[in-house]
Order: C-alpha cells, then sequence, then structure tokens
C-alpha cells in the first residue's frame, strides 16, 4: 500500500561536525549563543489518517516517527535531525498523485514512506521517479508496481528505480491463502468476490488461480463498491452456490459487513481476505460473530518477533493515540532503511550530504541491508522485500488470534 529537491544549508559546527551542502534544514541547539546546529532531513509519509482506513494510516506514520525518534536519540548519523512530514491521502489516488507533487516540492524531503493503498500507490510513482525521489511502502502488495504489469507471463520488468516496499507481493500472499485454505481448512468449494480496487481485484484473482491449480473450485465470482454497505444480493449468490468458503480481495470496512451478510443469509461458511481487512476493525464491522474467519498477513506477528520487543515497548512509551496496527513493523522498517541510506551517502561524501542526495539515497537503498523489527531488511532487483514471510490468523472468540506463520517457498 505506497509513500520529495532539498534545501542545502551549509552548518559550521565543531571539528568533525557534519556540514551539508544539499537537502534538510539548520535547527539551532537549545545554546545561547548558536554555535551547535544540526541539519533537519525531513522524511515525508503518505497515508490515510482520517477515513475509513485511518486506523492503518496513522499506525503507519506513528511508526515512521518512532523510527526518526530512536535515529535522533542514538545520533545514527552525526550532525543529523530527522523528523517525518505527513500527508493524508484519504486512500483516494488523486490525493496521492496531489500529495505526490507537493512532497517532491518540498526540498527538505529527502524520501518518503508509503503510501497504504496500491491504487493510490500508482498515482505517485511516476512523480516521485521524475524526482529521483525514493518511496518506500510499508504495505502495497500489488506486484505490477515492481515487476511491471506483465509479470504473470514471465516478463518481469522494474518500471521505477525510485520505488521499494517492505512488505511482500499479493504473487506471494494471494497463494499463500490459497494454500492454507485448500491444504489446511480443507476447503474445496470458494466463492471470491473483491472490491474492483487494484488491491482486491488483483489478490483475488492470484488466489483463485492457486485455488484451482491446486485442486479446488471457484463456483462463483462478484464484486462490490467500496464504501456501499448492502451487500445482501451476493451474500444470497453465496449460499446457493453451495460454497464451502468465501475469499474476500478488499479491505476490512467492506469485508467486515460482507462477512456479517453472508451468515445472515445463512451460508455457515468462513471468510478469508488478505492483509486488508486484518485489523480489529473488520470484526467490529460486523454484528455477526466473526468466528471462524482467515486473513493472510505480510510477516509474522510483531508481538510474538523477539526483533520486534524493543520497538512494541518504545511505541507504548510515546504514548500515541492510535495503535501500530497491521504495518506498524513494516512502516517502522521502511523508515529506518531511508536512515541507513542517508547515512551511508553522508559517509560516502566525507560526511556531507551531496547535491543529488534524493537520487544518491535511491542508489543507495537497493544496497541497505540490516536486522529490522521484522526480520532482515533487503531488497532485490525489483526492489521487493527479501522478506517472504506470511501469517494466516483466525478470529476466535471475537479476536484475531495467530492461526500458523511460515515462510513461502515457490
Amino acid at each position: 500500500m505506497r509513500h520529495r529537491s532539498l534545501l542545502i544549508i551549509t552548518t559550521a559546527v565543531t571539528a568533525g561536525a557534519l556540514t551539508l551542502s544539499a537537502c534538510g534544514s539548520r535547527d539551532k541547539s537549545d545554546n545561547s549563543d548558536g554555535d551547535n546546529k544540526k541539519t533537519t532531513v525531513v522524511i515525508g509519509v503518505d497515508a490515510p489518517l482520517t477515513g475509513s482506513l485511518s486506523a492503518l494510516g496513522q499506525g503507519i506514520k506513528n511508526s515512521v516517527d518512532l523510527a526518526t525518534k530512536v535515529a535522533n536519540k542514538n545520533n545514527e548519523v552525526p550532525g543529523v535531525t530527522f523528523k517525518i512530514k505527513d500527508f493524508d491521502d484519504k486512500a483516494v489516488p488523486s490525493s496521492g498523485k496531489t500529495n505526490a507533487t507537493s512532497m517532491v516540492d518540498d526540498d527538505e524531503i529527502v524520501a518518503m514512506v508509503g503510501p497504504l493503498n496500491s491504487g493510490v500507490s500508482q498515482s505517485m510513482q511516476g512523480v516521485f521517479a521524475k524526482a529521483d525521489l525514493a518511496q518506500v511502502s510499508p504495505a502495497n502488495t500489488s506486484p505490477d508496481l515492481s515487476q511491471g504489469p506483465d509479470w504473470a507471463s514471465g516478463k518481469k520488468t522494474r518500471p521505477f528505480k525510485t520505488y521499494f516496499r517492505t512488505a511482500t507481493t499479493d504473487v506471494i500472499q494471494g497463494r499463500f491463502a490459497a494454500q492454507y485454505y485448500y491444504k489446511d481448512a480443507k476447503k474445496r468449494k470458494v466463492f471470491v468476490v473483491d472490491d474492483k480496487q487494484t488491491y482486491g481485484a488483483g489478490l483475488s484473482k492470484i488466489f483463485a488461480q492457486e485455488f484451482k491449480r491446486l485442486g479446488g473450485k471457484v463456483v462463483g465470482t462478484d464484486h462490490l463498491t467500496v464504501k456501499e454497505t448492502d451487500f445482501s444480493g451476493i451474500a444470497d449468490k453465496v449460499k446457493t452456490s453451495g460454497a464451502d468458503s468465501v475469499y474476500f480481495g478488499g479491505q476490512y470496512p467492506e469485508g467486515g459487513l460482507l462477512s456479517d451478510q453472508v451468515k445472515q443469509a445463512g451460508a455457515d461458511v468462513p471468510i478469508m481476505g488478505g492483509d486488508g481487512i486484518y485489523d480489529p476493525a473488520f470484526i467490529k464491522a460486523s454484528g455477526t460473530s466473526n468466528d471462524g474467519d482467515y486473513a493472510t498477513s505480510v510477516g509474522y506477528p510483531v508481538e510474538k518477533l523477539a526483533s520486534a520487543k524493543t520497538f512494541v515497548k518504545d511505541y507504548a512509551a510515546q504514548g500515541y493515540k492510535d495503535p501500530y496496527a497491521a504495518y506498524g513493523g513494516y512502516s517502522y522498517d521502511a523508515g529506518w532503511a531511508i536512515i541507513q541510506a542517508v547515512k551511508a551517502v553522508v559517509n560516502d561524501n566525507d560526511g556531507k550530504l551531496p547535491d543529488d542526495a534524493r537520487a544518491k539515497i535511491t542508489e543507495a537503498l537497493n544496497k541497505v541491508s540490516f536486522d529490522g523489527v521484522t526480520g532482515k531488511v533487503s531488497f532485490d532487483e525489483y526492489g521487493d522485500t527479501t522478506n517472504k514471510q506470511l501469517t494466516v490468523y483466525k478470529v476466535v472468540k471475537g479476536a484475531w488470534t495467530d492461526a500458523t506463520s511460515r515462510t513461502f517457498n515457490d
């Protein structure tokens, strides 16, 4: 699911301190003489910060903010103070494109994290590429974004060198879901529904192909419209189809209502979706018990990762109003990847940020490798994460519970 030329200010500091030749702005310390100064480098963050998906968007913003706070506390890049500047795309592609233009025009922004939605990202990629502004999404899963529109035929081409992501793609997630439904949950007849959006339609297609390859049958398909609430017609089709399960490609506002109405129609079958429905709001959106419903999500449960203990503790200590939610760990790692790229660029340029800092940061991201909150963080030749860990979650007694976690192998 997403995600600015640089104001150059030269700062004179004590011997050995960083001097900026490009990007960022100068901050004075609390010293009254003003001699001790640091350069502020801004990471842009784009996410749906209002609206129905804000529960995910706020977690993304806060987690990147936390990464900058940790970097500043640890003096990760001597002479540099990091901060974020957030933009609300409302999960609307046109808003995302406007935000992308604003980021590109902001000389302080050296790279960005986001967005949540793959469809929004499609509207932003070209804008960032023209300005050499790196984009690292913690949530986009559409393979088109990194491997081009012909990836399914084996013709993989990276459309934009500025695009990276810490979330795995729907090629992995869709197949993983189908294999769990068929092999573990023993489902054989599935009814497939999508929300006609880039993420939902793509994920459903990949799921259906893999489910049929395994020997399962797709007994019906349908589409719903985002922000509508009456899916009783689809629910009736599910019941009469004889399906033993439903797969939904979309987000939690519609997914929760669909689950509710399928069960109210008398079809006692589970619904499975991707990371777009893995949120407590999916359960809250339904007036009927969701017990037995499934969701897949990228990575392993953050709370159970030894590598995430410090992140969880630090996030709580900041007192953020909203939880880090499904993409918190991936957002922190996306922000930290940018911070490490800035560090590499500065180190390679005698302690200075070069005039072409944005382009250099994009290049450096291709070589970034570190142990992050979600595991090993690095990118392949398409800008995709090399981390292919996924988890199936199941609603048990009104709450998401991890059922199984695996590393996906083609």
